[in-house]
């Protein structure tokens, strides 16, 4: 009975590490979906707080009305909510396939983590025709930072596991 256990005890820690990485792969997706929904959320904050949005577009576009600024802030968050929800899904989706062991897993994630940073980058560089950027900076660097949790979860998936 004891060398029982002995073998059962020897046999996970040698798939410990393997393991291991899983779970900080887990994590790091985890953190990356409530970060993603944090951002997805920020701009809804925004409208009921600060008016950024909504002053950057009065900013760009001085001759709008008070109708087709909102207008303009509603097709944003409209835009914003579906990345989100977007992003949302793909986070489950990658996750769903390192919980399941996929062999594609970290091909997905990867994917996932280039259509995150252009979906991010673009929010934060892209310009409109006023000239300035679509988004006030604080919404845009909101929108990169579920590419930060998509790195760190890039490395780790990436990255040989140490052996015991």
């Amino acid at each position: 009975m004891n060398a029982t256990r002995e073998v059962e005890t020897a046999v996970e820690t040698a798939a410990a590490p393997s393991t291991r990485q899983r779970r900080k792969v887990l994590a790091a997706m985890w953190l990356g979906l409530a970060v993603t929904v944090v951002a997805a959320g920020y701009p809804w904050l925004d409208r009921a707080t600060d008016h950024r949005l909504a002053d950057h577009i009065q900013a760009g576009y001085p001759a709008y009305t008070q109708a087709q600024v909102d207008s303009a802030v509603t097709a944003y968050l409209a835009l914003l909510t579906a990345v989100g929800a977007l992003g949302v899904l793909a986070w489950l989706g990658t996750a769903w396939a390192v919980t399941a062991g996929k062999r594609w897993a970290r091909a997905a994630a990867t994917a996932m983590l280039v259509v995150g940073l252009s979906a991010g980058l673009t929010g934060l560089l892209i310009r409109d025709t006023s000239g300035d950027t679509g988004l006030p900076p604080a919404l845009g660097w909101a929108g990169m930072a579920p590419s930060l949790a998509g790195v760190l979860v890039i490395a780790l998936l990436w990255s040989r596991p140490r052996r015991a």
